[in-house]
């Protein structure tokens, strides 16, 4: 098997996305890749990170590639976890105070700073549209974020995420409560839960 066979076969495993660190572990020099873009079998999207021609190109993955500590958050959370109809027009990402992203500049990514202590609660996994795996905040950390910056949120949108989210059989007012106790926001979940339920 020569070096693109194993590039390819590599591409095959990763859900057709690789970066340039998983080709150096194969001992493979990373002219190869050049080569591969010179004959139309790969393409790069970004610094360090390549898809195979036949390849959809998953922006939500590719993100978090890039922004490694980014967690998606907000109305990118409420997306994913069904709790409204509309794709995000931003990428709405939750990353710990004084950390630094080539993103920050890119007006299609909104970024939230907290400290790591309140940063770490809730990550989750969920897969994007083409399968691939990326951190979000789960379904109550998600409520607490809207919450928390309601007046940043159009009303419409909180108002139906809210019904939504009170509608699921699978949330859970035990770590929404422990949650709102975190973020000292108890009164305000409180309130919302009494005027839904």
């Amino acid at each position: 098997m020569d070096d693109i066979q194993k590039v390819e076969k590599l591409l095959r495993k990763n859900n057709g996305i690789i970066e340039t660190y998983q080709v150096e572990e194969l001992g493979i020099n990373n002219k190869v890749l050049t080569r591969m873009i010179e004959k139309g079998l790969i393409e790069r999207v970004a610094r360090g990170i390549y898809i195979g021609t036949d390849t959809l190109e998953d922006s939500y993955f590719i993100t978090q590639v890039i922004c490694k500590k980014g967690i998606f958050s907000h109305e990118t959370a409420l997306y994913f976890h069904d709790l409204c109809d509309r794709t995000p027009m931003k990428y709405q990402l939750t990353i710990p105070s004084f950390y630094n992203t080539k993103l920050l500049k890119d007006k299609n990514y909104q970024f939230f700073y907290l400290k790591d202590e309140l940063y770490e609660i809730g990550i989750t996994e969920m897969k994007t549209p083409y399968g691939n795996k990326v951190k979000i905040y789960d379904l109550e950390r998600t409520i607490c974020d809207i919450i928390r910056n309601k007046k940043k949120i159009e009303i419409a949108l909180f108002t139906d995420s809210m019904k939504r989210y009170v509608e699921r059989k699978d949330r859970n007012s035990i770590k929404l409560h422990k949650y709102a106790q975190l973020f000292n926001i108890e009164n305000e979940v409180r309130k919302y839960l009494e005027v839904l339920l």
